[in-house]
């Protein structure tokens, strides 16, 4: 969801990967969350560092990790300039409607930090 919501918002300001602790699918409540922000991830797959690194070499401006989990298990990147760790609830573990609203409340977690991520960096969104 941050990475869906980090390319809406930033565009072509910056270069957005995401990856996660393990490859695996974006999980449907998260495609289904999303798509009602107008945001298609369907296309999405989760993605590991080791996968991206390629892309992205050793050096990037910002490592962003959400979960406890990933905060304590995720590698650091060497040329990595600045670490923030946003302490936001892995929505996976709820099913049913009570799962949909976990990942509607986590979209909206996520989508806040995103904004205010962005305004940090380049003043109020015109969006």
């Amino acid at each position: 969801m941050a990475e869906g919501y980090a390319r809406e918002l930033f565009g072509e300001k910056a270069q957005i990967y995401s990856a996660g602790v393990i490859s695996s699918f974006v999980h449907p409540m998260a495609i289904r969350a999303m798509n009602e922000e107008n945001i298609d991830m369907s296309g999405h797959v989760s993605k590991t560092i080791e996968e991206i690194k390629p892309q992205i070499g050793d050096s990037v401006d910002y490592v962003i990790t959400l979960c406890s989990h990933a905060e304590q298990v995720c590698p650091r990147f060497p040329g990595e300039k600045k670490h923030l760790h946003w302490p936001i609830e892995d929505p996976v573990q709820y099913f049913g409607p009570k799962g949909d609203r976990k990942f509607r409340e986590v979209r909206d977690q996520v989508k806040q930090k995103i904004q205010d991520f962005y305004e940090e960096l380049y003043g109020k969104a015109s969006k």
